[in-house]
């Protein structure tokens, strides 16, 4: 079969991608190994919302336009949400399609690539990957070995309480994921530990605004990967330590590790080791916490410095800063079989894994060479990484501008104007 172009991944930035061609007529199909946003569906846990607000969620020609803008989407409703962005436009998705294979080969016409799947073969001029930020979940060393007694899961793969073997609960990272899903236990009524490494820690409110607004009225967002004196690190930046949640679902609005240590939760340090069934723990809680602490209150810094410049001060609330909290001597050694452990959940992010891509573009580290979505290799674009080229790019909202530098170059320079109008059109 052969096309102009083929996008690999049916989420958000493979959408906004497939819209913005589709606005220049140029040929086109999005293939997934599933269904439209299938890692929402099925690789979240059950109760899980979006950290960002709904005003967020805009894409190219599309936008959130239903009741409550400043509420928290859940997996289902993006999934939905993302399934009628798809339809509006007629999205060319071709689904239960598994990509085996992206190479460069000399093919019928102008095609420069071989895109093999489970049902056929594709030639295509361009091809961009769209599969997300989100490759093979970081399993900490030690852990694949822990005693048969004990599951090991991780973040994607968690769902529920009640679908965990009894006993008490390991949580190895303190991110978003990490303290969300240390909550949920918690209120379960398990016996919750949790291993704190490097983390961002941000209150969900400041000065009566959703820290995103915050993030985005600061400019904070829109920074580029080259402002950043360190690329490398940039991109290794945590997600922000905050919760979505329906508001009269909000036990509590701020979800950080004060919270969760004021509910039973106890706090360790970064797993260093696992032998069977003792875990091992560096001592450098109040180390880690303290720098999280400093973080957020240079934020929060500069925050106050944009509501004095702009002239906001009457307009939003008196600045009502997070507390620090008192951390107990930690413990550095933990017996799970001891301690009744029955689970221990890894929330310690994912590795980029792009192992069907074979062309000379993946680094070591497994992600895609890149400028602005473009790579090395003419024809080959990715898009939806983690800070790709602005700090948002790894959100639904932040994808539609990497989305428009990648057709732009695609369509040498010539990018729909229709498409670049990308929050004109309302959800239905």
């Amino acid at each position: 079969m052969i096309i102009d172009t083929v996008i690999v991944g049916a989420g958000h930035a493979g959408l906004a991608v497939s819209r913005m061609l589709a606005d220049a007529q140029r040929d086109h199909v999005v293939l997934d190994r599933g269904r439209v946003a299938e890692r929402w569906r099925s690789e979240r846990w059950d109760s899980l919302h979006l950290l960002t607000p709904a005003w967020m969620t805009r894409l190219p020609g599309w936008h959130y336009a239903g009741s409550d803008p400043d509420g928290y989407l859940s997996s289902g409703e993006l999934a939905q949400h993302l399934e009628r962005y798809a339809t509006s436009f007629g999205a060319p998705v071709i689904p239960n399609t598994t990509v085996v294979e992206v190479a460069t080969s000399p093919g019928p016409g102008c095609a420069r690539f071989r895109v093999v799947t489970d049902s056929g073969t594709w030639h295509a001029r361009h091809v961009v990957v769209a599969t997300g930020p989100h490759g093979r979940p970081r399993l900490p060393a030690g852990l694949a070995r822990t005693s048969n007694r004990v599951e090991v899961l991780t973040a994607s793969s968690y769902r529920n309480p009640a679908a965990l073997p009894p006993g008490g609960v390991l949580v190895v990272g303190a991110s978003a994921s990490g303290v969300q899903i240390a909550d949920e236990l918690s209120h379960a009524g398990r016996d919750v530990a949790i291993a704190v490494g490097r983390h961002t820690r941000m209150p969900r409110r400041y000065r009566g605004m959703d820290s995103f607004w915050w993030l985005e009225a600061t400019g904070r967002l829109a920074r580029t990967i080259d402002e950043m004196p360190d690329t490398a690190a940039a991109r290794r930046e945590n997600s922000l330590q905050l919760i979505g949640r329906p508001e009269l679902e909000l036990r509590c609005r701020d979800l950080d590790l004060g919270v969760l240590q004021a509910r039973g939760v106890r706090l360790l340090g970064r797993l260093e080791a696992v032998a069977g069934a003792v875990a091992s723990f560096r001592d450098d809680l109040v180390d880690t916490v303290s720098e999280a602490d400093r973080r957020m209150h240079r934020f929060l810094d500069a925050v106050d410095a944009y509501v004095d410049r702009a002239g906001l001060c009457r307009e939003v609330l008196p600045a009502i800063r997070p507390r620090s909290f008192d951390i107990p001597h930690p413990v550095t050694r933990l017996d799970l079989a001891r301690e009744r452990i029955g689970t221990v959940i890894s929330a310690a992010g994912y590795r980029p894994d792009h192992p069907w891509v074979r062309v000379p573009v993946v680094a070591p580290d497994g992600s895609i060479r890149q400028h602005r979505g473009v790579t090395p290799a003419p024809g080959l674009y990715v898009v939806g990484q983690y800070f790709q080229h602005r700090r948002d790019s790894g959100f639904i909202d932040g994808a539609r501008h990497d989305a428009r530098s990648v057709v732009d170059h695609l369509l040498g320079g010539r990018a729909s104007r229709r498409s670049t109008a990308a929050t004109r059109a309302p959800a239905a």
